[in-house]
């Protein structure tokens, strides 16, 4: 039996990793989706015929009730609460890494770990990795979830000494894993836990609305490392082995992202984005007067265009404008136009969010590009057609030293011929900031329900 769980483990690793490289493009996702559901299935049914397993019954009952609570929220959950899905599963995985790690504290007879108040200090430290971790994991998701879904303000809140009391409690999170493994003491690991799940909700609120899907990114890292841990502890190898290729996945993606954004992965992990507010308030536009558009407007100009470029934002996710927009991208392709999509790295609010809305309808793999390959494009562009994007084509990130979002690579939209800016209004995008991109001369401002807006849109270009 052991011969056999170790090839089936393995298979299902090789399978994880297949799942992983699927994953990576949009044409082969769906593919790299049902490597890692045959790979799943084949790591549960091994684990549960091993001998060292009991509880069978009740561990079927439970993954029933898992199973089926999944699978009525993936029939009906929104495609613009997938973020928030996301981060509420990576909370559910780190609370499962605290009760493994607390399970094994106390009973560690049933996991070959030794016996209470004797366990082997190397399974003590893999043990408080773990429930650290996890614990970090398990709060930070769950402020993460709350801005996500509104429950929490998307700007970042900050308070004097943040930093500093973030680092104390760091060092002191060591110091009582230390003393965890050599005393083995209860009260200490309740406080290990108590302390980490403090610093996970201390370090995601200072987190702002565009650093969202970088956070995303960086608690699917965590919820990987967590269960990497509990691995060590459970003597599971496959576990293990998940457990590191999403720890080590979900940190290589916040890196790109990080690096696309031109920020360090520390100050997104420390300060988040916005800690500052700008100086205009959302609501006063001073002097500024924004040319104020129709959807007949919008589709004499496309229509009459050489080069569209359509930059998708969280608008359109929120409006489920998706399959609206590529009906009028195929009816600007009729017409001659030279249609193209640019997708900036942090645009809506987790990794990939904009492919997934366009591949949803079916909008051709070759017409989407990410911003460095088309940035270069908009110049040469009759019009931008941006559909509820705001902060990934503020200018002020080129230009304005003291603006929050500084420094941060955005889509060059304004250097199109005709800047057309579906919104619901002038207001602030989800990182607080107002963008003066409103305000030029070559913007007409769409003000309405992005679906609604495209839809009208079509039936002016028909």
């Amino acid at each position: 039996m052991e011969t056999f769980s170790a090839l089936t483990y393995l298979a299902a690793g090789v399978l994880f990793i297949l799942a992983l490289r699927g994953l990576s493009h949009p044409e082969t996702a769906r593919q790299g989706l049902n490597f890692g559901i045959v790979g799943m299935a084949i790591a549960v049914l091994t684990t549960l015929m091993l001998p060292s397993v009991g509880g069978t019954f009740w561990i079927i009952v439970g993954v029933g009730i898992g199973g089926a609570i999944g699978t009525y929220i993936a029939r009906t959950i929104d495609m613009t609460d997938l973020p928030q899905l996301m981060a509420a599963f990576h909370s559910l995985v780190g609370l499962a890494a605290v009760c493994v790690a607390a399970a094994a504290f106390y009973h560690p007879e049933a996991y070959g770990i030794g016996t209470r108040d004797d366990i082997h200090f190397v399974s003590m430290v893999e043990m408080s990795l773990g429930l650290s971790i996890g614990a970090i994991t398990f709060t930070g998701s769950i402020i993460a979830w709350g801005k996500l879904q509104g429950k929490i303000s998307g700007k970042p809140i900050v308070f004097g000494g943040q930093h500093a009391l973030n680092g104390m409690l760091g060092i002191l999170l060591f110091i009582l894993i230390f003393i965890l493994c050599t005393t083995e003491s209860s009260f200490v690991f309740w406080l290990v836990a108590l302390l980490s799940m403090a610093l996970g909700i201390l370090m995601i609120i200072p987190i702002g609305g565009a650093d969202m899907p970088v956070i995303v990114s960086m608690l699917n890292s965590y919820s990987g490392w967590a269960a990497a841990g509990i691995g060590f502890t459970l003597h599971n190898n496959l576990l293990i082995i998940t457990g590191a290729l999403v720890g080590a996945s979900g940190a290589i993606l916040s890196y790109i992202m990080c690096k696309g954004m031109n920020r360090s992965f520390l100050s997104v992990l420390l300060g988040g984005f916005g800690g500052e507010q700008s100086s205009t308030s959302s609501e006063d536009y001073g002097d500024r007067n924004a040319k104020i558009g129709s959807a007949e407007d919008a589709a004499y100009i496309m229509k009459n265009a050489s080069k569209v470029i359509i930059i998708p934002g969280y608008g359109m996710a929120v409006a489920q404008a998706q399959h609206a927009l590529r009906e009028m991208a195929d009816l600007l392709k009729k017409e001659g136009v030279d249609v193209k999509y640019a997708i900036h790295p942090v645009a809506g609010r987790m990794p990939g969010h904009m492919n997934v809305l366009l591949a949803e309808a079916n909008v051709p793999y070759d017409e989407v590009f990410e911003m460095e390959d088309i940035n270069r494009e908009f110049a040469q562009a009759d019009v931008a057609y941006v559909i509820g994007a705001n902060d990934i084509t503020n200018p002020s990130a080129k230009s304005d030293s003291s603006s929050p979002i500084y420094g941060m690579p955005v889509l060059d939209v304004e250097k199109a011929q005709t800047v057309l800016f579906v919104k619901r209004s002038l207001g602030a995008g989800y990182a607080g900031i107002d963008n003066p991109l409103f305000f030029e001369d070559n913007t007409m401002m769409l003000l309405d329900d992005a679906k609604k807006m495209t839809e009208d849109i079509i039936k002016a270009i028909e």
